[in-house]
């Protein structure tokens, strides 16, 4: 606390200095937030809402893994990953778009495995079409229906 002087011509004493040890992160912070300030919240929305910003049609293909340094890296299978290779263009100005800043310069496809795609890839909605109604009836009819299905969310 400052001590306030009756008089306006003797100089106000300077506050107590602490020289306790303080952690490291109080001392880091003041330094590194003006970096985090213009890089990271962008890049965690990227992260946070790749569905959204992506569109289904590329969030159901690739998930992505890293952002760092202008390179976007997403997991995806081997024939997505050409398929999107075709389409980095249309990517990227998505995605600069959404973020509302040119974050992404480049992408970078790795490969998952088969297992792996098939729990983090994800299906949009409205991709399991109905099937034909001219199917028969019975259990070849509900096969067909399934194999249907099963066929259009590949697709």
């Amino acid at each position: 606390m400052v001590k306030a002087s009756p008089r306006k011509d003797v100089p106000l004493e300077p506050p107590p200095r602490n020289f306790a040890a303080r952690g490291i992160a109080a001392l880091i912070a003041p330094i590194v937030r003006p970096a985090f300030r213009r890089r990271a919240p962008a890049a965690a929305q990227l992260l946070a809402d790749w569905d959204s910003l992506a569109g289904p049609e590329f969030s159901a293909r690739a998930v992505p893994v890293k952002f760092a340094g202008g390179t976007l890296t997403l997991a995806c299978n081997g024939p997505a990953a050409m398929k999107l290779q075709y389409q980095s263009a249309t990517l990227i100005s998505r995605l600069n778009v959404g973020i509302g800043q040119q974050m992404v310069e480049r992408l970078r496809f790795v490969q998952l495995s088969p297992a792996a795609s098939l729990t983090t890839q994800k299906i949009p909605a409205n991709a399991a079409a109905k099937p034909p109604q001219n199917l028969p009836e019975g259990p070849l009819g509900e096969a067909l229906a399934k194999l249907y299905e099963g066929i259009s969310r590949r697709g």
